[in-house]
């Protein structure tokens, strides 16, 4: 990914962060000389010495026969947003803020225990909220079945790249006014750019 200096984020803290609150992303791998992309969600984990990142296909997909055989990547993206020239104090080009983070590492299928592992942490992610949450250990034996549905694989992460495009080339007024032009769009992408924007600025 092109990363101009600017807008490069090195902190893994601050990158493992922002994957836990967007963990819905693309894996990509190759098969006879063609990118081919999943939509999936994925968990950004420390497992023993290594940071891995996991997921699971649908075992009709038949992009996870390619697991194993290259190098993978991973595309995470946070808010994006049009940015207007016309919220700028002086003439110049309209633009388009966003966040993004790509993983590349060798990736692997997981065995049954491992990935029994992974759908139990991701439910739990997203259940243990819940007054009825629906948890890995409370389902029955035949819904575990299931499982022979997907396939699970991980991925040993050994670069991480991130991106954060968020006015910081503008000067003070521009940038207030770019948060103000993102308010008023009236589209929930552009708030949250907005809120994004803010928060960073006065962190």
């Amino acid at each position: 990914m092109f990363i101009p200096k600017l807008f490069k984020i090195a902190d893994f803290e601050e990158i493992r962060g922002f994957i836990e609150e967007n963990s819905f992303g693309s894996v990509v791998t190759v098969h006879n000389g063609r990118p081919i992309a999943t939509h999936l969600p994925f968990q950004f984990r420390r497992v023993g010495e290594e940071w891995v990142i996991t997921g699971h296909f649908a075992k009709a997909n038949p992009q996870w026969r390619t697991i194993g055989e290259q190098e993978a990547l991973v595309m995470i993206q946070g808010p994006h947003a049009y940015v207007s020239s016309s919220w700028y104090t002086h003439e110049n080009v309209s633009t388009w803020n966003y966040q993004a983070v790509h993983l590349y590492g060798e990736a692997q299928i997981m065995d049954d225990e491992e990935l029994e592992e992974e759908l139990a942490l991701l439910m739990r992610k997203y259940e243990k909220h819940r007054e009825d949450a629906v948890l890995w250990e409370n389902l029955s034996a035949d819904t575990k079945k299931q499982m022979n549905a997907v396939v699970g694989f991980k991925i040993r992460v050994n670069e991480i790249q991130a991106a954060y495009k968020l006015s910081q080339n503008r000067n003070s007024a521009d940038y207030r006014n770019i948060i103000e032009g993102l308010r008023n769009e009236g589209n929930p992408e552009a708030e949250r750019m907005a809120t994004l924007m803010e928060t960073k600025r006065n962190g």
